[in-house]
């Protein structure tokens, strides 16, 4: 038998997801591109300040949030997550307004959207120990840093989850064409995030419009939302083997998929599979 490794759904080495920050207007031009492209975003919002009434402006542009009642609609068929409650530097607030900072966006999101908000983005990407710790109590599965290191890599820590890089990078697009042109041995993830407001800042469009078709309709891509991708890597880690590795067992509610001698195999939920 040869080296058993994990795969992404459908027996895929390379997934693609894309974070976005900030819930403002921008982002109804950007989820439409997405659309067109059947690409997933996950898109992190201040509950506290969601708001036509909460703007600024950046180089002459008007950078503007929507209104808490558009949300719902806008962001149909993404994720949501946590972006803090009014979007300060967390690690300078003491541990009983971290709380309210994040308990309280994850708890107003999820009477929005009616379902169990479960990840976050840093606010201006700055965070400590106290910041960890607080998140783990308040239910924080995951979360998105600023700190982009251009690698392909699956998360290390899911709680200081380090993305690829910023739409701004000048090597974006030569990055995102080696990661679809490259034969990758193991799970290989492009994690790309942003601002969409950042879009009208530059009067670069056309960057994020070349980026998704660059990247869609590609069956060797995984499209997930953040949480997808987490719920899977977690749910590959409850798989069950034998002492040999010749026997596998999904304990979990979805299909997981494995590599044994480059053949992909399926492990259906309640399934038992012998690989030998």
């Amino acid at each position: 038998m040869g080296i058993i490794i994990n795969r992404f759904p459908n027996g895929r080495k390379k997934a693609l997801t894309l974070s976005y920050d900030d819930g403002v207007n921008q982002d109804k031009r950007l989820v439409s591109i997405f659309n067109k492209y059947d690409l997933k975003g996950t898109f992190n919002l201040n509950s506290g300040i969601q708001s036509e009434n909460n703007y600024w402006i950046n180089q002459g542009k008007t950078i503007r949030r929507m209104n808490i009642d558009e949300i719902e609609e806008v962001y149909k068929g993404h994720e949501i997550a946590i972006h803090s409650l009014t979007h300060p530097h967390l690690e300078d607030l003491p541990k009983e307004m971290l709380i309210t900072e994040i308990f309280e966006d994850r708890k107003n999101l999820e009477k929005v959207f009616g379902y169990p908000v479960r990840g976050m983005a840093y606010p201006y990407g700055t965070y400590n120990e106290k910041v960890l710790d607080v998140m783990k109590i308040c239910g924080v599965e995951y979360s998105r840093t600023v700190n982009s290191h251009e690698k392909v890599n699956l998360p290390e820590n899911f709680l200081e989850w380090h993305p690829t890089c910023h739409h701004t990078n000048p090597r974006l697009m030569e990055i995102t064409k080696n990661f679809i042109e490259s034969e990758f041995r193991s799970m290989s993830l492009l994690y790309v995030w942003g601002h969409s407001y950042e879009f009208d800042v530059d009067e670069n469009w056309e960057l994020i419009q070349e980026f998704c078709e660059t990247v869609s309709n590609n069956n060797s891509i995984w499209y997930a939302t953040n949480i997808e991708i987490i719920d899977y890597l977690k749910a590959l880690d409850n798989l069950r083997y034998s002492a040999d590795c010749g026997i596998v067992y999904n304990p979990t509610a979805i299909s997981l998929w494995i590599s044994a001698d480059e053949k992909s195999i399926e492990i259906k939920s309640g399934e038992t599979v012998k690989i030998k």
